[in-house]
């Protein structure tokens, strides 16, 4: 009987979200893929270091039990299987416990994202993440300069969403672009209680929020959430009343009317931080993990 993966939280990332390969991406863009797997041959016994989204995958690996596992995480990367060779070396070095890949030497890999069921795909290749997105797929460009996450809470699994074109569709937002703030404050106020249709990052949010309930009592792990958004009262009460009709429980909100986003991220430590808008986005990287969800009308100019 074939493996069936859908119960279970599944990740798909490529290698430059997991690991640090800069360098080696360097040496791609400079010369051919043949030495860029030239290099990564010769280095097959030096294991990577961290990347950006290495936090993320060790924690969310750790919900796993050897009877139960509820985190499947996958590579899905532009690789050659040559250089995949490394990947899989330098997960193994790091005590990773990662079993499925697709390496697709230099092809968009976002395709066998509907055959994994995803419900993420991490990546440093911007084409590839709009293409996820279009595809209905949660996905986000991740910043590799990105600060590492902090060490302190290691039994938290910590993540931070944007709202508008985020967990939430991007209608508000494009009432703010097309007439300003006072016209969006004016809508949102009018449509309180009107439940805004849904982002492209619902869908991971749904799942955390299973695992969540499935692992509350868990003594290892555990999950924290954040809504991190400019919204400001009275345009705070759509976005929570939205998330009380999906039945979905976030652990704090901030609704920061404008404030930079990083220094309230520096607080919260998160894991990874989710936004729509490159301002937020490079504020959030010097706080944490960062990935550009690359969707709604403000990337659209």
């Amino acid at each position: 009987m074939p493996t069936d993966l859908s119960d279970q939280l599944v990740v798909a990332l490529s290698s430059r979200a997991l690991f640090d390969f800069e360098e080696e991406n360097r040496l791609f863009e400079q010369a051919d893929d043949r030495a860029y797997m030239q290099l990564q041959s010769a280095r097959l016994q030096i294991p990577a270091n961290p990347g950006v989204a290495f936090s993320l995958v060790r924690k969310l690996l750790a919900f796993n039990r050897p009877d139960h596992h509820r985190v499947e995480i996958v590579m899905l990367s532009r690789n050659d299987p040559v250089s995949g060779l490394r990947v899989y070396r330098s997960a193994q070095r790091h005590g990773l416990p990662i079993q499925r890949g697709v390496f697709t030497r230099g092809r968009s890999p976002y395709r066998y994202l509907k055959s994994l069921g995803a419900h993420l795909f991490l990546s440093a290749n911007g084409p590839d993440v709009e293409d996820a997105l279009q595809a209905g797929y949660p996905a986000a460009h991740v910043y590799p300069h990105s600060t590492r996450a902090a060490e302190n809470f290691p039994n938290e699994l910590r993540i931070a969403f944007d709202g508008d074109a985020v967990l939430f569709s991007d209608e508000a937002e494009r009432i703010y672009q097309a007439q300003g703030l006072d016209a969006f404050v004016a809508h949102e106020a009018q449509r309180a209680e009107t439940p805004l249709p849904p982002g492209p990052f619902k869908p991971l949010l749904e799942a955390l929020h299973r695992l969540q309930q499935e692992t509350r009592d868990a003594q290892t792990m555990r999950i924290r959430t954040a809504l991190v958004t400019a919204r400001s009262a009275p345009a705070h009460e759509r976005a929570v009343r939205t998330l009380i009709d999906w039945n979905i429980e976030i652990d704090e909100a901030m609704f920061l009317g404008g404030l930079d986003k990083g220094d309230f991220l520096k607080e919260f430590e998160p894991d990874f931080f989710f936004d729509d808008q490159t301002r937020h986005c490079e504020s959030g990287a010097a706080a944490g993990p960062t990935g550009h969800v690359r969707s709604g009308v403000i990337n659209q100019k």
